[in-house]
């Protein structure tokens, strides 16, 4: 697997873009950020508020210039609107694996069948042009929500971390990790996903 951080990777359909995140990407967010603070309810690097926001963004692009991550913004084409974040991270092209995570979107958004749009094109990118081994997931193990998505669209259960990691909030949280291995993704879970595209 080779990833290039230097490339803008540009992911989309009919009905999402993924772009490479931008520092002016702040304007676009901010309305999330600023009035729908459920949204980072689980979140370790929580983006409630613009100081904050702008703390999310300022890692986000540290990661990228690290190499260690890739952040996405998301824009709903069918709304025609900027919808939220996500992005590729803990990238090892020596292992041939990665993480999708980090990913939120506006409440207005949520459930509209814009999430499995988004995970569809990152899998896809990630299996069958990185030729990835391994996509891996995880969350708050007390997020339902995200959990059932990631079951979804085909991901595995592996197991649970207690105490992992601290939330933006200060609690700690338990760590629900999931994973798509390469022969799954081809055996089934493209088709799968494809199907319950709409």
């Amino acid at each position: 697997m080779e990833f290039d951080f230097n490339k803008e990777h540009r992911l989309e359909n009919d009905r999402v873009l993924l772009r490479p995140l931008r520092i002016g990407d702040k304007e676009h967010l901010l309305p999330f950020s600023l009035h729908e603070p459920e949204t980072w309810t689980y979140s370790v690097n929580g983006a409630g508020g613009a100081i904050a926001l702008g703390n999310y963004l300022d890692f986000a692009l540290k990661s990228r210039g690290e190499e260690t991550a890739y952040p996405f913004i998301v824009y709903d084409k069918k709304e025609g609107a900027y919808a939220g974040s996500t992005r590729f991270y803990e990238i090892s092209n020596h292992h041939s694996s990665l993480f999708i995570g980090y990913t939120w979107y506006g409440k207005n958004f949520r459930g509209t069948g814009l999430n499995k749009h988004c995970k569809y094109l990152l899998l896809k990118f990630a299996f069958e042009t990185l030729e990835a081994e391994r996509v891996g997931f995880h969350a708050d193990n007390d997020n339902a929500r995200s959990i059932a998505a990631m079951k979804s669209i085909g991901a595995k259960v592996e197991g649970v971390m207690r105490s992992h990691k601290l939330t933006s909030s200060g609690k700690r949280r338990d760590t629900i990790f999931l994973s798509i291995l390469r022969e799954e993704w081809f055996a089934g879970v493209k088709e799968n996903l494809e199907k319950n595209l709409k």
